[in-house]
């Protein structure tokens, strides 16, 4: 029986991580999808989930996630104005990814405090 080798393509594989990095990429997208992920849908609850983010930095990356269509945002016209986040459909894709990241991330400390 012979194996057939698939070329891959190079140049695609590139643009593609490039792409999936200028999504998700930064110090704060994946703790913020995770937090929204996790049931915290309002802007201070997001903020107090996350250690070290300021409100100036959420608010940016928000606003970029909305655009990039893995949140939503959804204003409700109360006394005060409620603001809620939500992941899109599309972003729950992601969720493969981002557990597979917590594990590989959990077993890297673990490596290397060996």
């Amino acid at each position: 029986m012979e194996l057939t080798v698939v070329k891959r393509d190079q140049k695609q594989e590139v643009q593609a991580l490039q792409d999936t990095i200028y999504v998700i990429g930064g110090k704060w997208r994946l703790p913020i999808i995770n937090s929204i992920c996790n049931g915290n849908k309002r802007f201070r609850e997001i903020e107090r989930s996350i250690p070290g983010i300021t409100t100036r930095m959420l608010s940016k990356e928000l606003k970029e996630m909305e655009l990039n269509k893995l949140i939503t945002r959804t204003v409700y016209a109360d006394t005060p104005v409620l603001i809620e986040y939500e992941s899109t459909e599309y972003c729950k894709t992601f969720a493969p990814v981002i557990l597979s990241m917590i594990d590989w991330g959990i077993q890297h400390r673990i490596k290397v405090m060996e």
